[in-house]
């Protein structure tokens, strides 16, 4: 009897770290049925000669907690070999939900991740109030890859508390409400719970988001629930102390948000105050972005120059800004605005020309910086900017590094075994940032252009490891018996093509998209999800749910 899919004589990184062997996998009713030598043929067939095959990449932290209502194909992140994606990180989720609530949570998710509120509340349907229910409404949605979720802390809180949770501290009623509500999500299929302690993330209106000056021993309830379930707690912006003390509580998994300095030294620093946070046998985790990383702008986006001139320019297409900028009379003028004091708050010496190749170049010397080019060619930052502009047809976009400034340093914290690449943020901040294709950059870059990680390595950090993290036993390697989510790419070609910005998200809103290079397949439970980077149309994946 014939396999449902064979892809053969490919070089196979099963996802553990162990060296790769060439050979051939079975996929039969959605499961890795054989990993060597396959005789039979399949129905269908994938020539992987001369190409990695390896399981689907594990994005840990994602926000698509609303595109997947608009957007089942979960872009960018699904051009980019991730077939399963975690949601409900920082706090922020959408259950548990009062009907009276959900304008709040909506408005809630803009300030906080740059996701339009309008776009919330009409794609998405909204019939859920409990986290379980949720769950099951994107479960009807029929997601192209895989997702869990985590029960965010604000809405747990908003829940519980109505309008005292923005500013006030828990009752102990309050605390065992809120440990005994997050219990519920979890044994409802929530993967683990998230809290958010970073100062900066505000509600609509200004004030921190709830939760974040919570007394910790709050977060100790609601850990004492979370470490009989084996849940994950996931905790953004805490300091070592507050983690310390929930991995003691819950014993279990604990996963947070980190990374280097703009200094080249802070990177050793940072990995061994890692180390000591992480001792003991804590089994905390931390990930980072893996590359600068903040803002990107341009001329077919955002236009970040106060002034008269610069305004017009906002309200233009992209034909008519290009138009503009090509008179010299409005050149001039958009150069004067853009040199009069105050005049933009981006630092230019901390831009970098992304470039007009197939690929970005987010790699850039510093000493390469915007300012610095324009200084040498005798400009001022704007008219290198208006030049790289027109040279590129309007499409080239500048990147402003205000996270992991520093690659020396990105690589000496990378060393840790105790931090993953990825926090693209997919699905949030859609007009700011394009961070969704990390997996990518981390074969492209830290593997074939930097040697950091070995293949195999880097493809456990992307695979097994984050798997272990969310809890899922039957996802992240490649054997017999496991889950079918695999990947088959060409290893010298895998990279990022150039971001874009779009409009399709509801109403019209904008956001980045970026696509792949380099990716032959990917199979996400036994389907053929997207072949040489066009989806297939098939919508393969499932609510994962907490295992216990």
């Amino acid at each position: 009897m014939a396999h449902d899919i064979v892809i053969r004589g490919g070089q196979i990184v099963d996802g553990t770290g162990a060296a790769s062997v060439p050979g051939d996998v079975a996929i039969d009713d959605g499961i890795i049925s054989t990993v060597g030598r396959v005789d039979g043929a399949g129905n269908q067939e994938i020539d992987a000669q001369g190409l990695v095959v390896s399981p689907g990449f594990v994005d840990l932290h994602t926000h698509l907690d609303a595109q997947i209502g608009w957007d089942p194909l979960l872009t960018p992140v699904s051009w980019h070999g991730v077939t399963t994606a975690l949601m409900g990180n920082c706090g922020v989720t959408f259950a548990p939900c009062k009907p009276s609530d959900k304008e709040l949570l909506a408005g809630m998710m803009e300030t906080v991740e740059d996701i339009p509120k309008n776009a919330i509340l009409t794609g998405l349907p909204w019939d859920w109030e409990d986290y379980g229910g949720y769950l099951d409404s994107i479960e009807k949605l029929a997601p192209a890859i895989n997702v869990a979720g985590l029960v965010g802390h604000c809405a747990v809180r908003f829940y519980v508390m109505g309008e005292r949770a923005v500013e006030e501290q828990a009752s102990e009623d309050e605390k065992q409400a809120m440990a005994e509500l997050v219990a519920d999500s979890i044994d409802r299929g929530a993967v683990g719970f998230s809290t958010n302690r970073y100062e900066p993330h505000k509600l609509p209106d200004g004030r921190s988001i709830p939760g974040t000056f919570a007394d910790p021993d709050e977060l100790v309830a609601i850990a004492r629930q979370i470490g009989p379930r084996n849940g994950l707690m996931q905790a953004v912006g805490a300091d070592f102390e507050v983690l310390g003390k929930l991995a003691k509580t819950t014993e279990g998994r604990i996963l947070f948000s980190y990374g280097a300095g703009p200094e080249a030294e802070s990177g050793a620093k940072r990995r061994a105050a890692l180390e000591r946070l992480c001792s003991n046998g804590r089994d905390i985790t931390a990930i980072t972005q893996v590359r600068g990383s903040g803002f990107i702008f341009g001329l077919q986006s955002t236009l970040p120059v106060r002034g008269e001139t610069w305004a017009e320019l906002r309200r233009l297409d992209l034909d008519g800004r290009l138009k503009a900028i090509r008179n010299a009379d409005t050149a001039a003028r958009l150069v004067h605005e853009a040199k009069q004091k105050d005049a933009t708050g981006i630092p230019m010496q901390h831009v970098f020309y992304l470039g007009a190749g197939e690929s970005p170049d987010y790699t850039v010397a510093p000493e390469d910086n915007l300012a610095a080019l324009a200084k040498a060619a005798g400009e001022h930052w704007s008219e290198a900017f208006l030049r790289f502009s027109l040279e590129s047809k309007g499409l080239g976009l500048f990147n402003l590094r205000m996270f992991n400034q520093n690659l020396k340093a990105l690589r000496d914290l990378f060393e840790s075994e105790h931090i993953f690449p990825s926090l693209g943020d997919a699905g949030a901040h859609v007009s700011q940032i394009m961070d969704a294709g990390w997996p990518s950059f981390v074969l492209s870059y830290w593997v074939r252009e930097a040697g950091l990680y070995t293949l195999e390595e880097a493809v456990r950090r992307m695979t097994s490891g984050p798997a272990r993290v969310l809890g899922l036993g039957d996802r992240g390697i490649l054997a017999p018996g496991m889950r079918a989510d695999l990947n088959v790419f060409d290893a010298d070609r895998v990279a990022e093509r150039q971001p874009e910005l779009v409009h399709d998200f509801p109403g019209g809103a904008p956001r980045y998209i970026q696509r792949s290079l380099g990716y032959k397949a990917t199979i996400v439970n036994g389907e053929l999800s997207v072949i040489d980077g066009e989806h297939t149309g098939i919508r393969a994946g499932t609510v994962l749910r907490h295992q216990g």
